[in-house]
C-alpha cells in the first residue's frame, strides 16, 4: 500500500516550482511595458520620418506665398498714382524665419523672388507697377526691418527695397 499516490491535487507539469507563479504578473506588465515603448517608437519614427516634415514644409511654402504677396502688395501701394517729385517711403513688417530657416526676398526686375535653403519653399511673383516706373531693384532679409523707397530718377520713379533704417 505504500506505493500508491494520491492524485487529489494538480501535479505541476512544467518545470516551474510552485511558489514560481508569484513572478507571472510582473513578467507580463513587463511585457506590456515593453510593447507600449516599441508602439510609440515606431508612430514617433513614422511621424518624424514623414508627415511632420512633409507638413512644416508645405506650411512654409504656404507662408512663403504669403510674405512673396505681402511684399509686393506693400511695393505696389508705395508707388503714388500720378504725381511729381515724389519721395515715399513704407514700412513692411516680416517673419523672420520661414519653416525655422532665414530666407531673403531680392528683386529680379520687375518681379519679387523670395530665397530659401529648402528648395520646395520659394517663389516669384511679378510686380503690377504703372510704366512711369523705370526700375524696381534691392534685397532684404527675413526678420529685418523691411523698407520700401520710391525716388524721382532721371527716367522716371525708381522703386527700391532695403532692410531698414537710412534715408
Amino acid at each position: 500500500m505504500g506505493d500508491r499516490v494520491r492524485a487529489d491535487g494538480p501535479t505541476p507539469s512544467s518545470g516551474l516550482a510552485t511558489d514560481a507563479r508569484g513572478v507571472t504578473p510582473a513578467v507580463g506588465k513587463t511585457l506590456e511595458i515593453g510593447i507600449v515603448v516599441l508602439f510609440v517608437g515606431l508612430v514617433t519614427t513614422a511621424l518624424l520620418g514623414g508627415v511632420v516634415p512633409d507638413y512644416r514644409t508645405a506650411a512654409g511654402a504656404e507662408v512663403g506665398d504669403r510674405v512673396l504677396a505681402t511684399v509686393a502688395q506693400e511695393v505696389e501701394r508705395a508707388v503714388p498714382p500720378s504725381a511729381r517729385d515724389v519721395s515715399a517711403r513704407r514700412t513692411v513688417e516680416l517673419p523672420s524665419t520661414i519653416a525655422g530657416s532665414g530666407y531673403a526676398i531680392r528683386v529680379d526686375g520687375r518681379s519679387l523672388v523670395l530665397d530659401h535653403p529648402d528648395p520646395a519653399i520659394g517663389g516669384r511673383i511679378d510686380l503690377a507697377v504703372p510704366p512711369r516706373v523705370d526700375r524696381v531693384s534691392g534685397r532684404t532679409d527675413g526678420g529685418a526691418e523691411t523698407v520700401v523707397a520710391v525716388r524721382d530718377g532721371p527716367d522716371g520713379l525708381v522703386v527700391e527695397l532695403r532692410d531698414g533704417g537710412g534715408p
